[in-house]
């Protein structure tokens, strides 16, 4: 599992959870549940990476949880 922050929540509009990276731009997947959001989470992370790497960019370090105001 990824140490990225991600961030759930449900959208009426799509029926289904969300998850967001917010470190990775772009980074994001659904799911009819949480789990099956956060586990298809893991997938998008996985070829983001994967991606990054196959055109050089940068992949920044998870930090953990990110405070926003």
């Amino acid at each position: 599992m990824h140490k990225y922050e991600m961030i759930v929540y449900w959208s009426e509009d799509d029926a289904s959870f969300i998850v967001e990276v917010p470190e990775l731009p772009g980074c994001m997947a659904d799911g009819a549940t949480a789990v099956d959001a956060l586990i298809n989470t893991e997938q998008a992370i996985n070829e983001w990476i994967e991606t990054a790497n196959s055109i050089g960019r940068e992949i920044p370090q998870p930090k953990g949880r990110l405070m926003y105001t």
